[in-house]
């Protein structure tokens, strides 16, 4: 049996809440995760625009990891 071991040498994860707090803690949490991965934010995008559904502003990012 045969292992192959590959290191993650990017990923890139998206992230959606109502409010910037909830936003902020999901990509914390997340950050720290992906240091176990020994993977370090990269570039981080961010939006924000009205959801008509739920009548509030929706705040969405976009966090780019890479290894260190």
């Amino acid at each position: 049996m045969d292992f192959i071991l590959e290191t993650i040498e990017t990923k890139i994860e998206f992230f959606e809440a109502y409010d910037l707090k909830t936003l902020e803690r999901k990509i914390e949490e997340q950050i720290n995760n992906n240091k176990a991965l020994l993977l370090n934010v990269h570039a981080v995008q961010h939006q924000v625009t009205f959801d008509p559904n739920a009548g509030k502003m929706l705040y969405t990012a976009s966090v780019h990891f890479r290894v260190k």
